[in-house]
C-alpha cells in the first residue's frame, strides 16, 4: 500500500461545524437591518393622537415620512445610540441624539438592569442564598414531596419577583443528588428546579425583565394588573407544583416507570431518607440578616410601584392614596444600587469586595441591558421612517371587530413564535410592545393584559425552546436527554396553554 494511499485510509472526514442558534444579540441585529430595508417597501402614515399621545382608531392616513437615503443610513448607524439616549422632537415626532424633546430611548431602563445586576451578584457573593436553599432542603429531606414543593415555591417566588432563572443553573449539583437519595430520578430534579424558576418567571408579577421592561414600553406602570398576575401566578405555580409531585410520587413507587431511567451509580444511595448524620447547612447571623434585607427590598419595591388606589379600588382613574410613591426606573435604579451597598455593609464584605462584586454585577448584566437597547433602536428606524402606525394600521384590521377576550388570546399566541426567534424577554418586550399596547386601546382592552399576555407567551416558551440557557444547559447538567425532557414536560405545556389563555381572556374581559 503507497504512502499515499495509507494516510487517506487513516484520515477522518471533517466534522461539520454544528449549528448554534445565535444570539439575542445577533438576532437584534439583524432585524434591525432587515427592519430598515422593509421601510422603503411598506408606506409611511400615522394615526391621530389624542391628549395622551394615544393612537385614536380610525384615523390612520398616509404621510410622506420625508427622508432621504442618506437620513435613512443616518437611523440605521446611529440605531443603538438612539436606542439608549434618543430624543423625541415634540413637534416632528423624529428622534435623534441631539435634540430637544422627551426622551425616547431606554436609558432609564438600561441603568435599572445594570443595578439589579449589581444587587443580585452581591447576594450571591454572600453565599445566603444558597445557604437558605441548601437548609430548606436539608430540613425537608425525610418528606420528599414536600421538598419538592419547597423548592418549586422558593424558586418561583424568586422567579416571579426578579427574574430568577439562569441562577438556577447552580444549584444541580446539590439538588440532583438529593433527589436521587430520596429514592426519585434525575427528572424530577429537573422538573423541580426548570419549572419551578420558569413558572414564576411566566407569571412575573413585579419581574423588572419581564414585566418591568415591557410596561415601560407600554407606557403604563410596573403595578397595572399585578391583581391578575398575582392570582395568575398562585394557581398556576400550585398547578405545576401537582405535575411534579405527582410524577416524582410515581417513580418513587414505581421506578420502572421513570422516563430518564437511571445512570450507573444513581440507585447506590436510594433510601427513604438521608441519614442523620448528614450535617445541615448553618445560617449565620449574616446569612440571616442577608435574607431579611433582600427579602424587605424586594417587598419595598412592590410597595413603591402598585398604584395601591386602583389596585385596591378597581378604578383605574382613582386619585392616588397619599401614601403612594408612584416609582418608575430611575428611582428603582437608585434603589436597587443603594440595596447593592447595604447588603455589603450587613454583609462586612470590606470595600474592595463589594466594589468589585458591584462592577462585576453590572458587567454580567450588560448583555440584556444591551438588548433592550437594540430593540429599542429598531422601534426607533420605524418611529422615524413613519411606519410603526402602518403595521399597527395592518395588525388592526386582523383583530378588529373581535371580542376583548379573543384580542387578548391572540396577543398571546402572536409572541409565541416572537419568543423563540428573541428568548431575551428585555428584547422580546422592547420589540414588540410599541406595536401590541397600541391595539388594546383599540380593542377596550386594558394595556396591563396586554403585558401578561406577552410575559405569559414568553414564559411559556422559555420552558421548553433549546435556544435558552436554562433549559438546554440545565438538562445536560442533569444528564438528561432533551428529548426525554420534552416528553415529559408537554402535557404540563398544554394544560398551561389553555390555562394562560383563559387568564387573559379573563382579565381582558373584566379589567
Amino acid at each position: 500500500m503507497s504512502t499515499t494511499d495509507s494516510r487517506q485510509t487513516t484520515e477522518q472526514p471533517p466534522h461539520k461545524p454544528k449549528f448554534t442558534f445565535p444570539s439575542a444579540l445577533t438576532v437584534l441585529a439583524v432585524v434591525t437591518i432587515a427592519v430598515w430595508l422593509l421601510a422603503f417597501l411598506v408606506p409611511s402614515g400615522q394615526y391621530d393622537r389624542n391628549a395622551s399621545g394615544a393612537p385614536i382608531q380610525g384615523t390612520y392616513h398616509r404621510v410622506d415620512s420625508g427622508q432621504s437615503f442618506v437620513d435613512r443610513l443616518n437611523d440605521l448607524f446611529l440605531a443603538p445610540v438612539n436606542g439608549l439616549y434618543g430624543v423625541q422632537d415634540e413637534k416632528t415626532g423624529q428622534v435623534g441624539p441631539d435634540l430637544a424633546g422627551e426622551l425616547y430611548g431606554s436609558a432609564g431602563v438600561f441603568l435599572f438592569v445594570l443595578a439589579i445586576g449589581a444587587f443580585i451578584t452581591v447576594v450571591f457573593a454572600t453565599g445566603a442564598l444558597d445557604r437558605g436553599i441548601g437548609r430548606l432542603a436539608h430540613r425537608l429531606r425525610e418528606r420528599g414531596a414536600l421538598l419538592i414543593a419547597g423548592i418549586m415555591v422558593v424558586f418561583s417566588i424568586l422567579g416571579t419577583v426578579e427574574g430568577f432563572a439562569e441562577e438556577t443553573l447552580g444549584f444541580y449539583g446539590l439538588i440532583v443528588p438529593l433527589m436521587l437519595a430520596l429514592g426519585y430520578d434525575r427528572m424530577v430534579a429537573v422538573g423541580t428546579i426548570i419549572l419551578g424558576a420558569g413558572i414564576g418567571v411566566l407569571c412575573s408579577t413585579v419581574n423588572p425583565f419581564a414585566t418591568g421592561v415591557a410596561s415601560s414600553a407600554a407606557d403604563i406602570s410596573l403595578g397595572d394588573g399585578i391583581v391578575l398576575r398575582f392570582v395568575m401566578w398562585v394557581v398556576l405555580t400550585a398547578v405545576t407544583v401537582a405535575y411534579v409531585t405527582r410524577y416524582a410520587r410515581r417513580v418513587r413507587r414505581n421506578p420502572e416507570r421513570s422516563i430518564t431511567g437511571f445512570l450507573p451509580g444513581d440507585r447506590d444511595n436510594n433510601q427513604e431518607d438521608v441519614p442523620e448524620s448528614a450535617e445541615e447547612p448553618q445560617l449565620t447571623g449574616l446569612h440571616k440578616a442577608v435574607l431579611v434585607t433582600m427579602g424587605l427590598v424586594f417587598a419595598f419595591m412592590i410597595f413603591s410601584v402598585v398604584p395601591w388606589a386602583s389596585a385596591l379600588t378597581g378604578d383605574a382613574d382613582a386619585k392616588p392614596y397619599g401614601f403612594e410613591l408612584g416609582w418608575s426606573f430611575p428611582q428603582l435604579a437608585a434603589l436597587f444600587l443603594c440595596a447593592a451597598v447595604l447588603i455589603g455593609l450587613v454583609a462586612r464584605m470590606g470595600e474592595q469586595k463589594l466594589s468589585s462584586m458591584i462592577i462585576q454585577g453590572a458587567a454580567d448584566f450588560i448583555s440584556p441591558a444591551l438588548v433592550i437597547v437594540l430593540a429599542r433602536g429598531v422601534t426607533v428606524i420605524m418611529n422615524n421612517s413613519k411606519i410603526t402606525d402602518t403595521v399597527l394600521h395592518s395588525i388592526e384590521g386582523i383583530v378588529k371587530g373581535t371580542s376583548s377576550g379573543v384580542f387578548a388570546i391572540i396577543v398571546f399566541v402572536v409572541n409565541l413564535p416572537l419568543a423563540f426567534l428573541i428568548p431575551s424577554t428585555s428584547g422580546h418586550a422592547t420589540l414588540a410592545m410599541p406595536i401590541l399596547a397600541p391595539l388594546a386601546d383599540f380593542a377596550g382592552v386594558s394595556r396591563a393584559v396586554v403585558v401578561t399576555a406577552w410575559q405569559a407567551a414568553s414564559g411559556w416558551m422559555n420552558l421548553w425552546v433549546p435556544t435558552t440557557a436554562v433549559t438546554i444547559g440545565g438538562v445536560a447538567l442533569a444528564k438528561v436527554g432533551y428529548d426525554k425532557y420534552l416528553r415529559f414536560v408537554w402535557p404540563l405545556l398544554a394544560l398551561l396553554f389553555l390555562m394562560i389563555c383563559g387568564f387573559v381572556a379573563f382579565g381582558a374581559v373584566f379589567t
